[in-house]
């Protein structure tokens, strides 16, 4: 397995600082939380099995400090529904919320006014970064999309097709797609953009997208996804077209996964969702708990939250036939607690 990861040496800094260093004067007895002190995880689409690992670090953190961990959210693909989920959870005077964000602008309001609240807030795969939030952890989207561009290249050569499905408005996989582009167009001209469809995560419209793609260029050579729920329906429809397309995604779930061990999906690229939950929390709970440590900045006369990090990397992974039996998450999750 082939881990890409970029600590971002602001936060690599501050969180070493916070970690290893003693506390100043602070009410806080290190790295542990009051009684009944809880965090909450939101997300959108919350029955997608992308969100178990990454709620599981969530919670690993969580308890070494003896703290208690919701999880929340939307069922749907709907910025409205998720913004009230987020709404009915600042309701229960959480200390922070890991928030996944569908879309940036429509949460800028609901982020600032959480925090105006004294509720902190974290944003994680997806950012809202035009709000106040403290943090932002996520895979290097950008590393991602040039990974799997030169990939596409070497399995089909510098001159061929592709296509690409993707999600607007949700910033890890406009950037997913719109950098994959960017870099072909910039380092391989020979290979043409002929199919763009919108999916939304939603694998029926991915195979309906598809499946036009593939009348309309029947020479199609390779395929980029933002994200493997699409994937699923664009390697359906590829596999009932017998096309020979290379397919390549973002994120992983059972179903791709059988798809990477058949061949029938030549390779995802998956965030470490394990460390984005835990260093998640971290996050969180370090802006919750900032008087735990005194940065040398201007925080105390600027009146912000010292706890300012703009980017972690938590890494992804390279997800082949080879190593896909280490991404099953039904073994993950055995003996674990889900809730």
């Amino acid at each position: 397995m082939r881990n890409f990861h970029k600590a971002a040496a602001v936060a690599a800094a501050t969180l070493t600082s916070a970690i290893l260093l003693p506390a100043t004067a602070s009410a806080q007895d290190g790295f542990k939380c009051e009684e009944g002190e809880t965090y909450i995880m939101n997300v959108m689409v919350s029955a997608h099995p992308y969100w178990v690992p990454v709620y599981q670090g969530f919670k690993q953190a969580a308890e070494a400090m003896g703290c208690e961990t919701v999880f929340s959210g939307t069922p749907d693909y709907d910025i409205t529904k998720q913004i009230a989920s987020f709404e009915q959870d600042l309701v229960k005077q959480p200390a922070g919320i890991l928030l996944h964000p569908m879309q940036s602008d429509p949460f800028i309001e609901p982020i600032n006014r959480a925090i105006d609240s004294g509720v902190e807030v974290v944003t994680f795969a997806a950012d809202s970064p035009k709000s106040n939030r403290t943090a932002y952890i996520t895979s290097d989207n950008v590393a991602e999309a040039k990974f799997a561009a030169e990939e596409i290249v070497k399995q089909v050569g510098e001159e061929g097709q592709y296509a690409v499905l993707e999600n607007p408005g949700q910033s890890n996989h406009d950037l997913r797609v719109t950098e994959l582009i960017s870099y072909m167009e910039q380092n391989y001209p020979g290979m043409k953009l002929v199919g763009r469809q919108a999916t939304n995560q939603d694998s029926n419209a991915a195979y309906r997208a598809t499946a036009s793609i593939l009348q309309a260029n029947p020479e199609l050579d390779a395929m980029w996804i933002p994200e493997a729920g699409s994937a699923e329906g664009a390697v359906a429809a590829v596999l009932e077209a017998e096309a020979d397309v290379l397919i390549m995604h973002a994120d992983v779930t059972p179903t791709t996964l059988e798809h990477i061990k058949a061949g029938n999906i030549h390779m995802a690229l998956n965030p470490n969702q394990g460390v984005q939950g835990f260093m998640g929390f971290v996050t969180v709970f370090m802006a919750a708990h900032s008087d735990m440590f005194d940065p040398f900045n201007d925080y105390k006369v600027s009146g912000y939250n010292p706890m300012q990090i703009p980017f972690i990397d938590n890494g992804f992974a390279v997800i082949t036939k080879e190593n896909a039996d280490s991404f099953d998450l039904n073994k993950y999750m055995e003996g674990r607690d889900p809730s």
